[in-house]
Parts: C-alpha cells; structure tokens; sequence
C-alpha cells in the first residue's frame, strides 16, 4: 500500500515536472515573438480594435510597436508586418518559411484546407502547379485568351450600350462580363448575361465578399467557434458558399459522363484526367474534393476581384474627369475609335498604364492579404515565430508606403510616371501580393483590366449624378477584402 502510494507521488510529481518544463519551454518560445498590446483571455485585444476600421486599427497598433508586432484577434495570435521592407523580407526573402496559409474563417468553413487558395504544405504546391501549367495550357497568358477577352469586351458594350444613358449602377455589368472570362476557362463555356442561374451565383460570390468586408465579417473571423453556433448574416454567407460549391460539383459530374481522355476541354477536363492518371496513388492530391474547391477557388477568385477593382476605377474616373480625358485622348491617338484594344498596346500608353496602376494601388483590394502561417520555426529579425504562426502582410501598407509612393492617400497616376511621362515601375506595387503564395492569375486579371477600360473607355465618357467634388471614393467596408460604395452611372456613347 505504502509502495503504491509512493509510485503516486512519484508519478504526479514527474507529470508536475514536465508540465512545468512545457509551460516554461512555451513561454521562452511565445516571449520571443514580436511585441504587441496585451491581450486579454478568449477576446484577446479585441477592446483595442474597431473591426469596422479592422486594417486601421491595425496600423494604429503599428505606430505604437513598430512594423512588426503581435496582435491577437480574439484567441488567435497573429504577427502583422507593415510596410514593403517588412514584408518583402518575409515574403520573398523567407518565402519558404512562409508559405502556409492562415484562417480565413468564412472559407475555412467550406474549404478546410483543401483547394489551391487555402490550402498548405505539398497540397498546396502540387496544387498551384497544376493550376498554373493548366490555366497556361488554355490560353492565358496568350493570345488565345486576349481574344476571348475582347469578344466579351464587344459583349459588355453592346449591354452598355442598351442602357441608352440611364443611370445604373455598374455592379452586375462588370461582374458578368469579368466572370464569363474565367468561366470559359474552367467551365469551357460563358453564360448568357440574362441567365438566371448565372446570375444568382453572382449575387452568391458578391455577398460572401461583402460579408467578409464588414464588421459581423471581422467578428466571425475572430470568435467563429462560438458564432458558428449563432444566428446571424454568417449563416447566409456559408448558405451561399454551399450554393456555389453545389453548383461546380453539379457542373463536375456532368462533365465526368462526357470527358474525352485524349481532348480536355477545359480546367475541370484536365483535373479529371489528372485524377485517372493518380488512380492508384493512395496519397494523391488529385481527387474529388481538391478537384470541386479548387475550381470554386479560381471562378470565385477570377471573378470577385477584377470585378470590383473596376467598379472603383469607373468611380475614380469619374471623380478625376481630368484624368479620365487624359485616358480618351491617349486611347484616341494610339488605338483610335475603329479597332479593338490590344493588350500589346499598353506599352504605347504610359499614362493609361500609369492611371490602372493607381487605381489598383488606391482600391487596395485585399488589404490585409490572405493570411500566411509559417511552416517551421523561423528566425525573422530578432524574433523567433514557432511553426504555425500565423501572420498578416499588410498589403495595403505596402501600396500606401510614404517611402514609395509621395502622397500615399491621394489617388495621382503620377505616382507610376517619370519625369518624361513614361511609365514607372514601383517595388512597392503588389496588390497580388509577392512570393510563393502571390495570385497566380495576375497576369490573366492584367490584361482584363487593360482591355476591358479601354475598350469601355474607347466607346463611353462617364456621367455621374453628382459633381466630382460630391463623389465619395473612400471605401464601404474594409476587412478581408475591400468594398466600394454602390452608386449610379449613366454610359454615354463618344
């Protein structure tokens, strides 16, 4: 009895031991991450922040701790870089280092790290290799997809021009004309601009981007253990990520009964194809699950982003006419008013060039980026970031930094042109963010984003109900992504 009693003691006092030695080991790791605001348990330092103004809050903390500091957003501890130095040395000098993916709880929902976006480690890698090699194999990239953006160029103006000046609001306009682009892609086909079923995915994508961007959005990302349970616009925002993800599982099996091995005809052809030839490997990557979100990733992300970049560059626009008839006279002189827009043009155009990128820097889409996770214990500056830590580039930093760009708040194209007029590369332009885990459909979202301005540019001057100086440009929401505000337009012909 004695003895056994003895061996109890023994044992919790070794159990007392190593839990000890674990807690102070944990604590010598975690005091070595960046400093930061303490936080309080479970909300973490949510009473310091304003997640209506989330990516201002943050760079609030900034001024006080410096370009990288720890923050916790609820129970989540998060390092945050701002400013290009920061994050280039993170992104591309320690790319390896960071290339995981952090939460992004309203997708996480649904993807749980599968798919190319939010996925990890070699899933991620096979993954967004695939992508690239497939996306390249039809057409983007090439002249094959140039002209498929032009013939919905023609498509978007023939509607623009069927409005006969009215003011509407631009939304549902772009949104088709930009998805239809990316739908022939991973679809093999575009969708009539009336379809009602096309048109319900769009309100789909438009509302989980928007959910994203809103305060509820922003407490979502932070306390979604609890508010899963909840009920509250989160619900709907998963409703219509469900709706999505049912309709490319819907499209998948229908092109499963007609797949042509020997003639893919689009991204999901060539996925399937893929999945046959892995058959027998048991720990492929190239299976069902990764195949449905995947393809949701790219039409999501294909459409979603370009769309809303150019509903700000029309609001831009608007708000600076002498911008926007800098933009017809060189449009005028170099492609003229009878011929399609080439994307080979741009280099002739240094100011419309210059005015894009502007546009691109001042709407600051994905202001926080998508979350990174680091994959090891990593050494950055004097800190040591366990594995798994994860952390937020500040891309909207980068694109506002005061040591590239001169008047960082105001929207002037001059800050992408030289003294003669020719445009200016900036190191600091990464709206598709930098590194191993950058957009890899930048350069497909570049050539839409030439074409379809000018082209639209080419065949309308823009009417706002209001005079520019009443023309508000700052945005609707900022979080994960940012929002511009609804308005109306009237697309007059030139």
């Amino acid at each position: 009895m004695l003895a056994s009693g003895l061996l109890l003691v023994a044992l919790l006092a070794c159990l007392t031991v190593l839990v000890l030695m674990s807690a102070w080991r944990q604590r010598k790791v975690w005091g070595k991450l960046p400093p930061g605001p303490t936080p309080l348990p479970f909300i973490g330092n949510y009473l310091q922040l304003n997640t209506e103004q989330m990516y201002n809050s943050l760079m609030k903390i900034s001024e006080r701790y410096g370009p990288v500091f720890t923050v916790h957003l609820g129970p989540r501890r998060i390092v945050v870089l701002c400013g290009h130095e920061a994050v280039k040395e993170a992104l591309v000098d320690q790319a390896e280092e960071f290339s995981g993916r952090g939460e992004q709880a309203t997708f996480d929902r649904l993807f749980k790290g599968y798919g190319v976006v939010f996925s990890s480690w070699e899933r991620a890698k096979q993954l967004r290799r695939f992508s690239i090699t497939t996306l390249r194999d039809f057409g983007v990239g090439k002249r094959g997809i140039e002209e498929r953006i032009q013939e919905e160029a023609g498509f978007l103006v023939e509607a623009l021009r069927g409005t006969r000046g009215a003011f509407i609001d631009p939304t549902y306009f772009l949104s088709r004309t930009v998805s239809n682009v990316i739908s022939s892609i991973v679809f093999g086909d575009r969708f009539d601009y009336e379809d009602k079923e096309f048109l319900s995915l769009l309100r789909m994508m438009l509302g989980v981007f928007r959910f994203t961007a809103t305060s509820t959005g922003q407490l979502y990302d932070m306390f979604y253990s609890v508010m899963n349970y909840l009920p509250g616009p989160q619900q709907q925002a998963f409703k219509d990520l469900k709706g999505l993800e049912d309709f490319v599982t819907k499209k998948v099996e229908q092109d499963q009964h007609t797949l042509d091995p020997n003639s893919p005809r689009h991204f999901i052809d060539s996925f399937l194809i893929r999945m046959k030839e892995e058959g027998n490997n048991p720990n492929t990557e190239f299976h069902w699950k990764n195949l449905v979100l995947t393809t949701l990733n790219i039409f999501f992300a294909g459409t979603e982003t370009v769309s809303t970049t150019m509903r700000f560059a029309l609001l831009l626009l608007m708000k600076h006419p002498d911008v926007e008839a800098k933009v017809h006279e060189e449009i005028d002189r170099v492609i003229g008013k009878n011929r399609q827009a080439k994307f080979e043009d741009r280099v002739k155009m240094p100011y419309t060039d210059a005015v894009i990128h502007e546009i691109q820097r001042y709407a600051d889409t994905v202001p926080m980026s998508v979350a990174h996770r680091v994959i090891k214990d990593t050494k950055f500056r004097d800190f040591l970031l366990p594995k798994g830590t994860e952390v937020y580039p500040m891309l909207g930093s980068v694109l506002r930094d005061p040591k590239f760009f001169s008047n960082p708040q105001e929207f002037k194209p001059q800050h992408f042109l030289d003294e003669k007029g020719q445009f200016k590369k900036s190191d600091a332009f990464m709206p598709f963010s930098i590194g191993k885990r950058n957009c890899f459909g930048e350069g497909l979202a570049r050539m839409e984003l030439f074409l379809f301005l000018t082209t639209i540019m080419q065949n309308f001057r823009f009417k706002s109900s209001q005079s520019p100086r009443d023309i508000d440009v700052s945005p609707k929401y900022v979080g994960f992504i940012t929002i511009p505000r609804t308005y109306t337009m009237s697309f007059q012909p030139r």
